[in-house]
C-alpha cells in the first residue's frame, strides 16, 4: 500500500519538473549547424545575445554607422586633393600660340601684352592683337630674333632700349598702331615698317636712320609727317612716304646739293602722293635719281 502511494507522488509532481535548457554555447552549436546560411545565424544568435536586456535596435545601427562613416573617411584620407588652380595663371605661349621651327604664330588671341618666347625663337609673328606696350624686357633674352610682326595692335609707347639687344634683327613690322615717335632701331634692319600711325616728324630723330646701312625697305606712309626723314642710308631701295602732310622738300632731300655728279643708283621706288607737295617745284631734288617720285607735280 505504500509503495502504491509513492508511486502516485511520483507520478503527480513529474509534469512540474522541467528539464535544464541547454546551455548557450549548445544552443548556438545546434542552431549554427542546423542552417544553410552559417554567416546569418552567426550574426542572428550575436544581436540576441547583445540585445537580451531589452535595448532599441536603434543602439545597434549606432554601432554600425560609425563604422561606415569611419571607412569613408579613410578613404577620403588616402585621396591626396589636388591644389587649386590659380584664376590667374598663365597659358604657356605654345599652347596659346603656335611655335614651329623656331616660328611663334600668336595672331588674333587678344594679348594684350607680349607672351614669354621660347629662348631659340628667331620669328616672331603677333599681328592683329590688343598689345599697347612693348618693353626691353619683352625681348631681353630671346637674342636670335629676326623677324618682329606687330601689325594691327594698339601700341602706343616703346621703351627706349627696347630693341638694344637685337643685333640680329632683320625686319620689324610696327604697322597699323597708334604710335607718335620712333623707338630707337637695330643697326641690322633691312625692313623698317609703320605705316599707318600718327607719326610726326618731331617723333623722328635726326639720325634715326642714318647707321642702318642694309635698310632697303621704309614704309612710313599713312602717318603726320610734315617732311621727308633726314638722312636716309645710300642703301634704301624702296620709300613709300605717300598720305602724310609733307608740304615741302630740298635739294639735299635725296641728293646732294653740292655735288651734281652724285648718283643715287639703288633707289628703284619712292611715293609721295597724297601730300600737300608740288613735285614740278622742286626739279633739283630729283636729279640724282633713276627715276622720278610717284607724286602730283602740278
Amino acid at each position: 500500500m505504500k509503495t502504491l502511494q509513492s508511486t502516485l507522488l511520483l507520478l503527480l509532481f513529474v509534469p512540474l519538473i522541467k528539464p535544464a535548457p541547454p546551455t548557450q554555447q549548445d544552443s548556438r552549436i545546434i542552431y549554427d549547424y542546423g542552417t544553410d546560411n552559417f554567416e546569418e545565424s552567426i550574426f542572428s544568435q550575436d544581436y540576441e545575445d547583445k540585445y537580451l536586456d531589452g535595448k532599441n535596435i536603434k543602439e545597434k545601427e549606432t554601432v554600425i554607422i560609425p563604422n561606415e562613416k569611419s571607412l569613408q573617411l579613410q578613404k577620403d584620407e588616402a585621396i591626396t586633393p589636388l591644389p587649386p588652380r590659380k584664376e590667374n595663371d598663365e597659358m604657356p605661349t605654345c599652347l596659346l600660340c603656335v611655335c614651329l621651327s623656331g616660328s611663334v604664330y600668336c595672331e588674333e588671341v587678344d594679348i594684350d601684352t607680349v607672351p614669354p618666347l621660347p629662348k631659340e625663337s628667331a620669328y616672331l609673328y603677333a599681328r592683329f592683337n590688343k598689345i599697347k606696350k612693348l618693353t626691353a624686357k619683352d625681348f631681353a633674352d630671346i637674342p636670335n630674333l629676326r623677324r618682329l610682326d606687330f601689325t594691327g595692335n594698339l601700341i602706343e609707347d616703346i621703351e627706349d632700349g627696347t630693341f638694344s639687344k637685337l643685333s640680329l634683327l632683320e625686319e620689324l613690322s610696327l604697322a597699323e598702331n597708334q604710335l607718335l615717335k620712333l623707338p630707337v632701331l637695330p643697326p641690322k634692319l633691312t625692313l623698317f615698317n609703320a605705316k599707318y600711325n600718327k607719326i610726326k616728324s618731331r617723333g623722328i630723330k635726326a639720325n634715326a636712320f642714318k647707321k642702318l646701312n642694309n635698310l632697303t625697305f621704309l614704309y612710313l606712309d599713312h602717318n603726320a609727317l610734315e617732311s621727308v626723314p633726314l638722312n636716309l642710308p645710300e642703301s634704301l631701295r624702296v620709300i613709300h612716304l605717300q598720305f602724310n602732310n609733307i608740304a615741302s622738300i630740298t635739294d639735299d632731300t635725296f641728293c646732294k646739293a653740292n655735288d651734281t655728279s652724285y648718283i643715287r643708283d639703288r633707289i628703284e621706288e619712292i611715293r609721295l602722293e597724297g601730300n600737300p607737295v608740288v613735285l614740278g617745284k622742286h626739279p633739283n631734288s630729283f636729279i640724282c635719281l633713276k627715276r622720278l617720285p610717284i607724286g602730283s607735280y602740278f
